[in-house]
């Protein structure tokens, strides 16, 4: 027979008793209540039964005498036998050794909190998550510390081996693949891709693909598509095989439009790829638009080249940097003196990390700074050796200058947000016009403005279409910026380099103009195949009328009598350069005006200048992949790192992991 406590029935005693007030009884929240059974033994005499030895304890509810302490001292100091003879090593009340511990803390659990079940398929599913998210090593689950953890968090689990592990990233990121699949094919525009060759210990290359496009909301998006392992990373096949898997794998062909990759390829390797893009995908303006040169890549060579130049006094900086920053009492001193001085600056000294240039010019700049401080330094401590000169902080100042729009044009490719190739080419005519200065009466000046203008220059002439086009698709410049830089680029040659961007936008046009319609995806984006059905009744009025070829010749005569939309659009007067301006944003407001162009720029806005990740800009090796990812399994690198990328924009629904499990031999 059920109890009042057991059924929350309201009890109604005849008297007034603290053990029979008026009241609705609530749900025992003592944990002992896991463990015993209120039984009514006789009218107002109830005890507390132990479900798992049957032993009965006097029990009355709100007593100091019979309450819970003593059945709580049954539980938890191992006076039950049968608890006893069931313990074991990890059982709550338990330490490792098998001895008891201290009694369980009191908790309280909500009535209506839901009982969770323990599942195994879903601990091993988020195991897999947790490694591919924080870059664990697989082989951690079969580590001794992880085991035990394991264990005495949940002792059911059956722990994973490094085979099923494996084959549980792999099928977390199968089972992501078929949502990127989805997204990518929802894309109405072309895809852009980047690649990023890694070397390794073993000298494998490993190609690090990203695809990047705009969305229908006109939002830039991008996702790594695929991590491709190159045996011979050097051969003129390696990135022409890249790109054919990634076509491939991801049903690309035919809407590509441009490749960006940051590995020295030959001409044979070009034309390779060029041959690869007839046959895969309709040759956009005759694959002018793969940019061989990461602007990344290009920016540290010149900003490698800088250092280089003056690596001697640089040294004398590290140097004296040094002798403070090791020094508690150097330290100091040096503070004192900059108080002394009254030196305003407010940057503090720290050396540079050589494999990040941008660290050294941060250490440069704040010792320029600091200067007065270390020439003081040097005539009041003696121990102070070799402090640079007052002609060795001057060059100092001239390699600052020089790394400085390195430095500005760098740190905007380590933006989180889509960096157009319109911002970049702004930055790069800041650093040509530096490198004007080759004829400097200053040899060291000259010398500099020489090694960056070498680069600079065959920077430009190789990506000069493809950094051109994206700045006439801006309203607030079109073509008349780009014949005003590139007469102070190329100088006599300019109007060949003019006519080379007017004559492939024209001719990339005409291109998109002739893309079918209204079949394609970016015209069913717009719904114009939708306003463009009729009524059955009126589309068998107009066939029944034989117009057809009337529709051809308007068709053909509107074509010859009126401006094209690119035409159009270069004609009128550029927008005033009053506030920032989204351009992308402007060609969505102005689809309408210009159905077709506003596809061909969306896509140009598509096209990257970098193929480095916003950590690495500042890079000044070539990436390797670390020793132990080198070890796994090609398809498992590529899993890991994809799955990764893509688990930060959301994860798929587990549904069924017991039936998403792949088995991958080691």
């Amino acid at each position: 027979m059920a109890t009042p406590e057991e059924n929350n029935q309201l009890v109604i005693a005849p008297e007034s008793t603290p053990e029979t007030q008026p009241n609705k009884r609530r749900k025992k929240k003592s944990i002992v209540w896991e463990h015993f059974t209120i039984e009514n033994v006789s009218p107002g005499c109830r005890r507390a039964s132990c479900n798992q030895c049957k032993q009965s304890f006097a029990y009355s509810t709100g007593s100091k005498v019979a309450g819970t302490s003593h059945l709580k001292r049954h539980i938890a100091k191992g006076t039950c036998p049968a608890l006893l003879r069931n313990q074991s090593p990890f059982t709550p009340g338990m330490n490792g050794n098998g001895s008891m511990s201290d009694p369980p803390k009191r908790r309280y659990r909500s009535p209506s909190s839901a009982y969770i079940s323990f599942d195994s398929d879903r601990c091993r599913h988020e195991i897999a998550r947790m490694m591919i998210m924080h870059d664990y090593p697989l082989h951690m689950v079969e580590h001794s510390g992880f085991l035990a953890f394991v264990q005495n968090l949940q002792p059911r689990f059956d722990m994973v081996s490094f085979n099923t592990v494996q084959g549980d990233c792999v099928a977390t990121y199968l089972r992501e693949k078929q949502n990127i699949m989805k997204f990518v094919e929802s894309m109405p525009g072309r895809v852009c891709l980047t690649l990023d060759m890694w070397t390794s210990s073993q000298s494998l290359g490993f190609v690090f693909i990203t695809g990047h496009f705009i969305d229908s909301d006109w939002k830039p998006q991008s996702r790594i598509l695929n991590v491709v392992m190159e045996p011979y990373p050097d051969s003129d096949m390696a990135i022409s095989h890249a790109v054919a898997c990634c076509l491939s794998d991801w049903s690309l062909e035919g809407k590509l439009f441009s490749i960006t990759f940051n590995h020295p390829v030959g001409e044979p390797g070009r034309e390779n790829l060029r041959s690869l893009l007839c046959v895969k995908n309709p040759l956009i303006i005759n694959g002018q638009l793969m940019i061989g040169n990461c602007s990344a890549r290009i920016l540290s060579s010149i900003a490698k080249d800088v250092l280089w130049a003056g690596r001697e006094i640089i040294k004398k900086i590290r140097d004296s940097i040094k002798y403070v920053k090791t020094s508690e009492s150097h330290e100091e001193k040096f503070l004192e003196l900059k108080q002394q001085l009254q030196v305003p600056s407010e940057k503090s000294l720290s050396l540079d990390n050589t494999t990040q240039w941008n660290s050294t010019f941060q250490m440069l700049v704040a010792a320029s700074e600091l200067k007065e401080v270390f020439s003081c330094l040097d005539t009041s401590d003696p121990d102070y050796k070799e402090a640079p000169s007052m002609e060795d902080w001057k060059q100092i100042e001239i390699i600052c200058t020089y790394l400085k729009p390195l430095f500005d044009a760098a740190n905007i490719l380590t933006s989180r947000n889509n960096v157009t190739p319109i911002t970049f080419f702004h930055e790069l005519w800041k650093i040509h016009e530096l490198s004007r200065a080759v004829a400097s009466e200053d040899p060291f000046i000259s010398s500099l403005a020489k090694l960056m203008r070498e680069k600079i220059d065959k920077y430009l002439k190789e990506c000069s279409l493809a950094l051109a086009i994206a700045v006439v698709m801006d309203p607030r410049f079109k073509m008349k910026l780009v014949q005003f830089r590139f007469s102070k680029i190329f100088g006599d040659e300019a109007p060949l380099y003019v006519k080379i961007v007017d004559d492939g936008l024209h001719e990339l046009f005409l291109e998109y103009v002739a893309l079918p319609l209204p079949l394609t995806p970016t015209y069913a984006e717009d719904g114009n195949f939708e306003n463009m059905k009729t009524e059955d009744n009126q589309g068998t009025l107009l066939s029944d009328h034989g117009l057809t070829d009337f529709d051809m010749y308007i068709m053909e005569t509107t074509s010859q009598n009126t401006r094209s939309e690119l035409d159009q659009y270069l004609e009128e007067s550029l927008l005033p350069r009053l506030q920032e301006l989204d351009v992308l944003d402007w060609w969505k407001m102005n689809k309408l005006k210009y159905p077709t162009l506003s596809k061909l720029a969306r896509d140009i806005l598509t096209i990257q200048v970098s193929t480095a990740d916003p950590d690495s800009v500042f890079d000044t090796e070539i990436k390797e992949l670390d020793s132990y990812r080198s070890s796994l399994r090609p398809e498992t690198v590529e899993a890991l790192v994809c799955a990764k990328d893509w688990l930060q924009y959301g994860s798929a629904a587990p549904a069924e992991i017991s039936n998403a499990i792949v088995k991958v031999g080691s």
